[in-house]
């Protein structure tokens, strides 16, 4: 047995919304429309929790500085402890990791070419908490082991699309080798269209947004050739993020000529804070038959 790709995730990662769990304001009337928009995920991976998750994210200058930006960076530690971001760390379960699994990915992936940082000390942020609070409320204890996978998409210059699509075709063939019987699961998170700073501040472009997650779906090859230039003129400056979402899509079987999988549920709203939120979640289905 080997360990497979069931599922795929994609959500944004807004801090603010980790505020909002942690100060039980999810019912309120600005959260509560964005928050009923995950309850189908919610009950979803209820019935489906895997045995694992490899998530993509990235780090907000919490563990990697100016001194050090690796491009891709896995976590193999059996533990990541949560990142106090300026106010605290978010009263969150630590993260529990699968060193095993990590060790194989990385493995397999340096020896298809591709450079991972390998990280035995990663304190994790909003990037990879936020998914999880998103999708498993507050847990005591979150329900399976996570492999962090983090990319610089914060100092110029970020991977392209084709990179990271490239990346998760990698992983999914490290995954067809590894030796022991796990359902994986790969998360994309960041993004949609958002701006932080500049005159351009608060941009939020839901056409653009809409049409990633039509192409997420169904073009993901062409997809992936989308210049940074256009992430940024039309998405903002942190729209770039939307490229780790491009790696949970290229480990999908239909990629490797498998089915294509199924839409469980696509959601979006604005706003959160002074950003898009998407969230879809796709799932493996059996090989068609010859």
């Amino acid at each position: 047995m080997s360990a497979r790709i069931t599922a795929s995730v994609y959500t944004s990662h807004v801090p603010a919304i980790g505020v909002a769990v942690d100060l039980d304001k999810t019912r309120e009337p600005y959260w509560q429309p964005l928050f009923a928009g995950y309850e189908t995920s919610r009950a979803w991976i209820a019935e489906h929790t895997p045995d694992a998750i490899v998530l993509v994210y990235n780090d907000h200058a919490t563990r990697f500085g100016l001194d050090l930006i690796p491009t891709f960076a896995i976590g193999t530690a059996a533990r990541f402890p949560v990142a106090d971001e300026g106010w605290g760390p978010r009263p969150v379960p630590d993260v529990i990791g699968h060193p095993e699994l990590a060790a194989h990915i990385t493995q397999s992936v340096i020896q298809q070419d591709f450079d991972l940082t390998i990280v035995n000390d990663l304190p994790v942020d909003h990037g990879l908490t936020v998914p999880l609070s998103l999708m498993f409320g507050q847990p005591d204890a979150w329900p399976c082991p996570v492999v962090p996978v983090a990319v610089n998409v914060v100092q110029y210059p970020a991977p392209s699309g084709r990179r990271c699509l490239e990346l998760g075709k990698a992983i999914r063939r490290a995954l067809d080798t590894f030796d022991g019987d796990l359902d994986v699961q790969i998360w994309g998170t960041g993004g949609m269209s958002h701006q932080l700073q500049g005159p351009r501040a608060g941009l939020i472009n839901s056409e653009f947004d809409h049409a990633f997650l039509d192409r997420l779906i169904a073009d993901p090859e062409g997809l992936a050739g989308m210049p940074h230039i256009e992430y940024v003129r039309e998405a903002g400056s942190e729209g770039i993020e939307l490229v780790m979402w491009l790696i949970a899509r290229g480990a999908m079987g239909d990629l490797a000529g498998g089915a294509t999988p199924s839409t469980v549920h696509r959601f979006y709203h604005v706003p959160a804070s002074n950003t898009a939120v998407g969230h879809l979640v796709l799932q493996e289905n059996q090989r068609e038959s010859a």
